[in-house]
Order: C-alpha cells, then structure tokens, then sequence
C-alpha cells in the first residue's frame, strides 16, 4: 500500500509548487529498472513519513514538460521540495538508508 500521489504536468505547480511543507517527487517510467528497484522503498517512505511529506511519482514519459523544466536527464531522479521551492535532490537507484537519511534531514 502506498500514500504516494501521482502527479501530471497539469497539476504540478498545484500539488506541489504551492504546496507548504515537504514534497518529495519520485521522477520514474515504466521501463526503467533502477526505478523499480526504489518504487517499494518510496512506497513504504511515503507510509512512514504520511503527514510530515508529501510524497509524489511523476512518469516521465507522460510528462515531459515537467521533467524538462526540472532538468531530469536521468531516472530516477527524486526532488525535494520544501514550500514549493527546490532544496534536494538524488539521482540513480539508491539504498534505503540514503533516501530515509534525506527525509529525516528534510522532515526536521
């Protein structure tokens, strides 16, 4: 089970650029490997941390515009963003420890 939200370029700047708080979004596709191998550990991140981020998935695919205004050259890449404005970021599969070390870091 997961409290990950997807979101679109059509809602983007709503979900997450006017969002108050932290927003973690997990920029992914469906072919690519590596994001499967961190979509479990977002999923479970985004249970733990529910009520403290705002955990959200992006196809890259369906959503270029997005991707592009972000720089996104490589998947996955999952951005940090506290109060709408871009704070962090770690590209490439990762183990959990690294993810888990940036929410606590970012949640405080």
């Amino acid at each position: 089970m997961s409290n990950a939200v997807a979101v679109t370029d059509q809602n983007f700047e709503s979900e997450i650029e006017k969002h108050t708080g932290l927003a973690v979004v997990d920029f992914w596709a469906t072919w690519c490997g590596p994001c499967r191998m961190i979509g479990p550990i977002i999923d479970a991140l985004a249970v733990e941390y529910n009520g403290k981020v705002k955990v959200t998935k992006l196809d890259v695919d369906a959503n270029v515009r997005t991707a592009t205004k972000f720089n996104v050259r490589s998947i996955p890449t999952v951005l940090f963003f506290k109060d709408g404005k871009l704070i962090d970021q770690v590209i490439g599969a990762v183990p959990r420890a690294t993810l888990e070390q940036k929410f606590q870091q970012h949640a405080a």
